[in-house]
């Protein structure tokens, strides 16, 4: 009996650092609509470069600078991680460039697609096989883009960089799996990028509009300074969850994410979503149906499957 309740608060503590997780990363476009006058570039600079700093604070209070050295001595690891800070780099420059220009609608679309591309490189990298219906959604998937492009007429170039990067990006890190601890994962990933974060601070400073950081007074300085704990904090929460409730819960709290952001810009930011754009994202919305009611009918089977048969 204990050993179910012990199981069943973990299932509950893991849902609510995944909800958790995902309700923080829908309010990011927020909180970086808030740092304006603050650009793309620079605000991508900052969030590397303090997400380094506070994951070497985290290193420091919970000793996982020994974890670290060890990973730090595997070669292949570290090549995993520096491939995997590149993939969240584009991800992060694309995602602050789409929301800072008044794209949150199509931000939203990459992260609704997601799982289909995750789905796709599954099979073409990892050999996989999958079910009628998975196939079913992805063909819905791409007529939606189709008719984004065609009858919309504007390519969903934001869209599909959000996705094919991080869909990457987990595929590497399933690769890696549990031999990086997510600390240290994310610091290996932040320090392999200070070069480009210290190139693209010394670039805005030559601009007419040079660096904001500290020129706008002490609530946008305190702001900015928060980007690291803002890009950190999700990721341990998520890494938390992932480790103590199913991958099926996952894919279904997932969706937070993209209806906070899709509604964020629709109802909130008013952009403009004329019928072609809502013709796509419900053919999008069609293809989400298909693929959860397949995963959970999948659950439900495997469920069955395991349960001892009565005598």
């Amino acid at each position: 009996m204990s050993s179910e309740v012990t199981r069943g608060d973990g299932q509950t503590a893991g849902a609510a650092y995944a909800i958790s997780a995902y309700l923080l990363w829908g309010l990011l476009p927020l909180y970086f609509l808030l740092l304006s006058p603050t650009g793309p570039w620079e605000l991508v600079a900052w969030r590397v470069v303090l997400s380094l700093v506070f994951c070497a604070l985290l290193l420091t209070v919970t000793r996982g600078w020994k974890a670290l050295g060890l990973i730090i001595r595997q070669p292949k690891l570290l090549g995993l991680t520096a491939l995997a800070g590149v993939l969240i780099y584009i991800n992060w420059q694309v995602f602050v460039i789409g929301t800072l220009n008044g794209q949150v609608v199509e931000t939203s679309l990459g992260y609704f697609i997601n799982p289909i591309t995750t789905v796709l490189l599954g099979v073409f990298v990892l050999r996989e096989r999958i079910r009628v219906a998975q196939w079913a959604a992805i063909g819905i998937a791409a007529v939606a883009v189709v008719v984004i492009v065609v009858v919309y007429g504007s390519f969903p170039w934001i869209a599909l960089s959000l996705t094919a990067s991080f869909g990457v990006y987990g595929l590497i890190k399933k690769k890696i799996g549990p031999a990086v601890d997510a600390v240290s994962g994310l610091t290996l990933e932040s320090l392999w990028l200070i070069p480009i974060a210290v190139l693209q601070l010394i670039l805005v400073a030559v601009t007419p509009a040079g660096i904001t950081m500290g020129q706008n007074g002490v609530w946008h300085a305190v702001l900015l300074g928060l980007a690291g704990v803002a890009t950190a904090v999700p990721l341990l929460l998520f890494a938390a969850g992932t480790r103590r409730i199913d991958l099926t819960l996952i894919g279904m709290i997932q969706f937070i994410t993209p209806i906070m952001q899709f509604l964020l810009g629709v109802v909130v930011l008013g952009e403009a979503m004329p019928p072609a754009r809502w013709v796509g994202f419900i053919l999008v919305w069609v293809a989400i149906a298909v693929f959860v009611v397949d995963m959970l009918l999948a659950a439900r089977r495997g469920r069955r499957a395991q349960r001892p048969e009565l005598v």
